[in-house]
């Protein structure tokens, strides 16, 4: 029993902040479904690293080290980046690239998006972060998780857990911060602009060979890279090829999931006070925000440019959908479009630069592993 009250005599403010922190990442996950299967085990495994004597993190006890389940977790899926690149074999079995296929100029948007990255990149350099944790950082802006987590423990960031924390923070706040910035950079005109989808039908051959040359195309000219875009696009050609179908099931789902949930409670061992309460997480914060906006700026400023050249206009607001949130950014567009104009229906558009947005992201965080050397 002396004990028991003898832990709270090692009790900190800070971690009962923590508490508090992982408690408001369960409310958002339980209460406003924002990104649930990831933020709620997130939230549980921040209250439980920051236990006095937790046993699931790495401690020293009575002079000697206990290893914690949860760092064996993060050394065996993490540290080796296996976790984010299993995802990502999930992710490509959920996307049908058939939008982006019918009408490729949808590219564009994937690669104009990507802007706040870099733009962010040199922000947080100017701020004094070392040029590898401000990559790090600057990745937040492609809204997706497993790229930021990769990009991350390939640089060995010691900011990891407040990266994670502001990525899947921003992705799930994509219908709060999205439409406000979008309705300040376009005009009532441009939002009313009315797309016509034809339906071209995308050949069985070309869903097969679309991940196969993205992987060859990607290796070349961005080698680091490859891991991320060939696990997606593995996952993808699992999808297309038609004869694995009880394969493309396991990983849209069972293997998603089970990833997910190891992947969000093992983050957590980097949650712990002393690593996660510093001013440097309120500045990842605010900077993850800035690239999220920036990205979002880029893909539309590409559509009020393109309208300047192109004879069929297009509704810029469908750029902002080429960030990597998908395919939640894609339905926002949607809806925005439909409050504006009931019978303007942008989904298919939005949803081409959506999954342009998932290929150009991973591309853009293999560029950054090649131009700043680990």
């Amino acid at each position: 029993m002396s004990q028991i009250f003898g832990n709270f005599m090692y009790l900190t403010w800070q971690q009962v902040a923590m508490w508090g922190i992982g408690g408001l990442l369960i409310y958002l996950a339980i209460s406003k479904e924002m990104e649930p299967t990831l933020l709620l085990p997130m939230g549980f495994g921040a209250i439980l690293v920051n236990l006095p004597f937790s046993g699931a993190v790495t401690q020293m006890v009575d002079g000697l080290m206990e290893i914690g389940v949860i760092d064996v977790l993060f050394n065996s899926g993490i540290a080796n980046e296996l976790f984010p690149l299993l995802l990502f074999i999930g992710i490509g079995a959920m996307i049908d690239f058939s939008p982006l296929l019918s009408n490729p100029k949808l590219f564009l948007f994937g690669a104009a998006a990507q802007f706040g990255i870099f733009f962010t990149l040199c922000l947080a350099a100017l701020l004094g972060f070392d040029l590898k944790d401000a990559a790090s950082v600057a990745i937040i802006g492609a809204a997706d998780g497993p790229t930021s987590i990769f990009v991350a423990m390939h640089y060995g960031s010691k900011y990891l857990g407040s990266i994670v924390v502001a990525a899947y923070s921003y992705m799930a706040l994509v219908p709060i911060v999205q439409p406000p910035v979008i309705r300040m950079i376009t005009t009532k005109k441009e939002r009313l602009i009315r797309m016509n989808y034809t339906n071209t039908k995308v050949s069985r051959k070309a869903k097969i060979l679309f991940p196969i040359f993205v992987t060859i195309i990607a290796g070349l000219f961005s080698p680091k890279s490859i891991a991320l875009v060939g696990f997606l696009m593995f996952g993808n050609l699992i999808r297309e090829c038609g004869v694995l179908e009880s394969l493309s099931q396991s990983a849209q789902h069972e293997l998603a999931n089970l990833i997910t949930i190891f992947l969000g409670i093992t983050i957590s061992t980097k949650m712990q006070a002393h690593l996660f309460l510093n001013k440097e997480t309120l500045m990842i914060m605010a900077l993850g925000l800035v690239a999220f906006i920036f990205d979002t700026i880029g893909g539309v400023l590409l559509g009020k440019l393109m309208n300047l050249v192109c004879k069929e206009k297009i509704n810029p607001m469908i750029g902002a959908a080429g960030i990597s949130a998908f395919p939640m950014s894609s339905r926002v567009i949607h809806k925005i479009g439909l409050q504006e104009d009931p019978h303007n229906f942008l989904l298919m558009h939005a949803a081409g630069a959506n999954v342009s947005g998932q290929i150009a992201s991973v591309i853009a965080g293999g560029l950054i592993l090649n131009l700043i050397a680990k």
